[in-house]
């Protein structure tokens, strides 16, 4: 299950779980949409691969027998961020981010 992370990991913006901005890797590092266009150019500065929108997890259980949604399994609340520095992020993202996401 996700750990729906509730910042950004670069701007520090907030990404509440419903958030239609939120952009996320396979590892789940957690962007907004702005940074992951503008800045990142679709290159996760950690893993390299690149970033997809983050799936909203419902409010509450639609099925009631499976105790899903948030109401059961609540967003993180834990703030992250990136541990590389800006510079160390404008370099890694030069490098790789004309090869497609798919052969990265």
């Amino acid at each position: 299950m996700l750990e729906i992370r509730p910042n950004c990991e670069l701007c520090d913006v907030d990404l509440p779980a419903n958030s239609t901005q939120a952009r996320i890797c396979s590892y789940e590092c957690t962007y907004c949409a702005d940074c992951v266009e503008q800045v990142l150019f679709n290159v996760c500065p950690t893993c390299g691969g690149g970033l997809v929108p983050r799936p909203i997890r419902p409010q509450r259980s639609w099925r009631a027998e499976l105790n899903l949604g948030l109401a059961n399994h609540p967003a993180g609340t834990k703030r992250r961020y990136s541990r590389f520095t800006r510079e160390d992020i404008d370099q890694h993202v030069a490098r790789i981010k004309d090869i497609p996401p798919e052969q990265r």
